[in-house]
């Protein structure tokens, strides 16, 4: 029997972000249940919804444009999926997009994931500057003089820069390892400003075609 499978966009904010992923699990699932439905479920003693996630949201940071695929028991249309989610939706987690995947479409890859940042008035001189600095050194060959973590960033950064008082930069996905967010603001020399108080805003989740 083949399921219907659901590719979701959704935000994920403000207190919200203070939750790990596997607690977001559980609060889908819990929600899901509340909406009324039916999830497609993996086989064996302890059978769990047929979810997945191309990158999971790493604590503290905000979700503007989170992907979620799942598995349906029953047929629904985008439409009233969307409409069930909305209305059951807790403060701090909306939903954007449903989309009914056709059958044999591919679990979701990530390709990209874009950021964002505010930077303080008296630290973004220093800031631009850095940031101009890293960009002009990602077209350059990495050298063995360079730490582990520096290499990792110029391989894993496609951009970066400080745009009206905030600072942006995309990340590409390696099937080795790649740099995570808080890795580029150590690279920048900001990452004391999540201690502080700023938070960290992935802004996009770009898939592979």
């Amino acid at each position: 029997m083949v399921r219907q499978r659901v590719r979701i966009r959704f935000r994920k904010q403000g207190d919200l972000r203070l939750i790990g992923h596997r607690d977001l699990v559980r609060l889908l699932e819990r929600l899901f249940r509340r909406s009324g439905l039916r999830l497609g479920t993996s086989e064996g003693f302890h059978p769990k919804p047929r979810m997945s996630f191309p990158s999971a949201l790493a604590l503290g940071i905000e979700g503007l444009d989170e992907v979620m695929e799942l598995e349906l028991a029953e047929p629904a249309t985008a439409e009233s999926l969307l409409a069930q989610l909305t209305r059951h939706a807790i403060p701090g987690l909306s939903f954007l997009i449903v989309e009914i995947l056709t059958p044999g479409t591919k679990k979701a890859q990530l390709q990209s994931t874009t950021y964002q940042l505010p930077v303080p008035d008296d630290r973004r001189v220093a800031a631009a500057e850095c940031a101009l600095r890293l960009r002009s050194e990602l077209a350059g060959p990495a050298t063995e003089a360079l730490e582990p973590d520096a290499i990792l960033v110029r391989q894993s950064l496609e951009d970066v820069r400080l745009e009206a008082g905030t600072l942006r930069f995309r990340l590409r996905t390696s099937r080795r390892r790649s740099a995570g967010p808080r890795d580029v603001l150590a690279a920048l020399g900001l990452e004391d400003l999540e201690r502080s108080g700023a938070w960290l805003t992935r802004t996009e989740v770009q898939l592979q075609s």
